[in-house]
C-alpha cells in the first residue's frame, strides 16, 4: 500500500514538473491562440499589404517601384471615391446616432408597450443578407414608373425619379439602406447603456422637479457618452468600409459618373478587376490611414485620451 502511494506521489510530481503544469509557461499557453490568430490574420496580411504597395505585382513576378503606386492615387477617380465615402459616412452618422438614441429612450421608458416586439422587429434587418437587401432596394428604387418608390411619390404628385441615376438621390438610397440595416443594432447599443444608468438618479431628479428634457440632457446624455463614442467610432469605420451595398445597387462598380464608387469599391476595381494588387494595396493603406486619423481626432476631441484625476 505504501509503495502504491509513493508511486502515485512520484507520478504527481512528474506531472507538476511537466510543461502543462509549468506556472511560468502557463500565461503564454493561454495567450498563444490570440497571438497566433493575430499574426496569421492581421499582422502578416498588413505587412504583406505594406510590402505590395511598393511593388508592381504581376502573375508570377513582382518588382519594386517605390512610391509609384501612391503617386497614381492623385487622380479624379480616387478623389471621387474618397468624396463619396466621406459623404456617405457623414450622412449615416447624422442619422444613425441621434435616431437610434431617441428610439432607444422610448423603448426603455416605462410607458412603452410591447418592448420586446419592437426590439426584435428593429433588429431583424441586421440579420438580413446585404446581398438580398441590396437587390430589394434596387427594385424598390428602380427608375421604372411602376417601381414602389416612384408609385409612392406619384400619389404625392411628384414625377418619377431616376433614383440611382442622380447623385443626390443615389446617395439618399444608400443612406436609407444603411439606416434600414443598422438602426436596430445601434438601438441595442444605446439600450444597453440606458439600462446601466441607475434609476435612483432619475428619482432624485423627479424630487428636484426636473422635467423630461432636463433629465435627458443632464443625466441620460452624459452617462451615455462612452456608448455614443463607441457607436461613433465603429460607424466611421463602417462608413468608409461600405462596399457591398453600392456593388449590389449598381451591378458592380459601374455607376454613372462614378456616383456610387466608394473607396473600397476602388480597391476592388483596381486590385481585383484590373489585377493591380500593388495599387490596390496602396489604396487600402491610404484608407486605413484616413479612418485611423479621423477616429483619433474624434477620440481626442471627446476626451478619451485625457487622464482622469
Amino acid at each position: 500500500m505504501e509503495n502504491h502511494t509513493a508511486a502515485i506521489q512520484t507520478v504527481e510530481k512528474k506531472r507538476r514538473g511537466s510543461l502543462a503544469y509549468n506556472q511560468r509557461l502557463a500565461p503564454y499557453v493561454f495567450v498563444a491562440p490570440f497571438l497566433i490568430t493575430f499574426i496569421l490574420f492581421f499582422a502578416y496580411p498588413v505587412a504583406s499589404t505594406v510590402l505590395m504597395s511598393f511593388q508592381e505585382v504581376l502573375p508570377g513576378q513582382t518588382r519594386f517601384i517605390g512610391f509609384d503606386n501612391y503617386t497614381k492615387l492623385l487622380n479624379p477617380t480616387f478623389y471621387k471615391a474618397i468624396l463619396n465615402s466621406a459623404k456617405y459616412t457623414v450622412l449615416t452618422l447624422l442619422v444613425l446616432i441621434p435616431l437610434p438614441l431617441v428610439l432607444a429612450v422610448f423603448l426603455n421608458s416605462s410607458f412603452m408597450k410591447a418592448k420586446n416586439f419592437f426590439r426584435s422587429t428593429l433588429f431583424v434587418p441586421a440579420l438580413t443578407s446585404v446581398v438580398v437587401a441590396g437587390t430589394v432596394f434596387k427594385l424598390v428604387f428602380s427608375e421604372l414608373d411602376s417601381a414602389l418608390a416612384n408609385t409612392f411619390i406619384g400619389f404625392l404628385g411628384i414625377e418619377p425619379q431616376k433614383w440611382l441615376g442622380q447623385s443626390s438621390t443615389a446617395m439618399l438610397v444608400l443612406v436609407l439602406l444603411a439606416t434600414w440595416r443598422w438602426l436596430g443594432v445601434n438601438i441595442i447599443y444605446f439600450l444597453s447603456g440606458l439600462q446601466s444608468i441607475p434609476t435612483e438618479l432619475y428619482e432624485s431628479a423627479d424630487i428636484d422637479g426636473a422635467n423630461t428634457w432636463d433629465k435627458f440632457v443632464k443625466i441620460t446624455l452624459p452617462l451615455l457618452k462612452p456608448v455614443t463614442i463607441y457607436v461613433l467610432t465603429i460607424s466611421i469605420y463602417a462608413g468608409f468600409a461600405m462596399f457591398t451595398e453600392s456593388y449590389m445597387l449598381y451591378n458592380g462598380n459601374r455607376s454613372p459618373k462614378d456616383m456610387g464608387l466608394t473607396i473600397v469599391g476602388y480597391i476592388y476595381q483596381q486590385g481585383l478587376e484590373k489585377n493591380n494588387l500593388g495599387l490596390g494595396s496602396a489604396i487600402g493603406l491610404t484608407l486605413l490611414g484616413i479612418t485611423m486619423f479621423i477616429n483619433l481626432v474624434q477620440l481626442k476631441i471627446t476626451g478619451q485620451f485625457r487622464k482622469e484625476d
